[in-house]
């Protein structure tokens, strides 16, 4: 039936146009955005996922800001005990050169104390952003230093923030409270180093640390002069032998926190890669898909235009019936 009051045909071609439109304002806006999903109206579950992984990207990239502090303190550190290693081989090849026979003792003092100021001043001096893991002039000695490595959500979306934790008592050089407790500053006993001990104790230490009278050494501090004997110069030797080895224990130790802190930080960085990849196939939109969507939506409207214009022209036939 033909109806000059209702025109179904338009009405069919105009309900269609409408849908297409709104597809394509769908897919213009994913090719604009770049996002499948932009919102929650789009995909709730997608949508409240993505928002959350974001969220603990974002405190992922300060856990990495955090590492990269961490780990600047570390290489300081390393950096200023490897150079002190190196120091000190040099005091114990001097102490070895003492034992020679009528060799002048007074003149190797003198290097002696040049290697000895060089030792405080690397002491001093590794320090990064406040911290000096060598030298300590706290009260009660240095404690342990904590570094931020990871940020944490567990299945019950519990959040948390995980910690390197570094043992800083053992790589302390110098201590100007306690003199026992630096590396460089403690009493050896001399006597102990021998492979037969007498029992009598025979302690030295390397570095005046200019402690507290409470916190000082009490024993004799490795220098030469021109009365110094034999034997006092070879427990010299043994005790700065003694100080290299833990020397070079500390610097081991630092070494793997090193290695700790370089690796987590690699892992930080390559987790954040992970997450962003894996928010982008939630809600990331095809493009190579949305754009061939979108040429034929605007097919379909051209074809949609043609048709509605056809129905509404159909009314205008019936004109004809009424002409003479």
């Amino acid at each position: 039936m033909t109806s000059i009051m209702t025109n179904a045909a338009a009405m069919a071609a105009l309900q269609t146009l409408r849908n297409i439109n709104m597809h394509m304002e769908t897919t213009q806006a994913r090719v604009s955005s770049g996002y499948r999903v932009e919102n929650a109206a789009d995909n709730a579950a997608y949508w409240s996922i993505a928002t959350t992984m974001r969220s603990d990207n974002k405190a992922l990239s300060t856990v990495s800001d955090a590492i990269g502090l961490g780990a600047a303190k570390v290489d300081v550190a390393y950096t200023g005990l490897n150079n002190a290693i190196k120091v000190v081989d040099e005091i114990k090849a001097k102490l070895v050169a003492a034992t020679e026979p009528a060799v002048d003792r007074v003149k190797i003092n003198s290097e002696l104390t040049e290697l000895k100021n060089q030792l405080r001043s690397t002491a001093e001096s590794a320090s990064f952003s406040g911290e000096n893991w060598l030298y300590s002039t706290a009260v009660g000695g240095a404690g342990t230093a904590q570094i931020v490595a990871s940020f944490n959500r567990s299945s019950d979306g519990k959040v948390s923030v995980g910690t390197l934790d570094v043992d800083v008592s053992a790589t302390v050089l110098i201590d100007t409270d306690s003199a026992a407790r630096g590396l460089l500053t403690g009493d050896i006993d001399a006597d102990a180093l021998l492979a037969a001990p007498t029992g009598t104790a025979d302690y030295y230490f390397l570095i005046d640390a200019a402690a507290t009278t409470a916190g000082a050494a009490t024993g004799t501090e490795i220098a030469l002069s021109a009365t110094t004997t034999d034997a006092e110069v070879s427990a010299m030797l043994r005790v700065a032998d003694n100080i290299l080895e833990s020397l070079t224990d500390a610097a081991s130790s630092l070494g793997a926190v090193k290695s700790r802190v370089d690796m987590q930080n690699d892992f930080v960085n390559t987790l954040m890669d992970a997450i962003t990849e894996g928010v982008g196939r939630l809600v990331d939109a095809d493009m190579n898909q949305e754009s061939t969507r979108l040429k034929a939506l605007q097919t379909q409207q051209q074809l949609g235009i043609q048709a509605l214009s056809i129905a509404n022209n159909s009314s205008q036939n019936i004109l004809a019936l009424f002409r003479q």
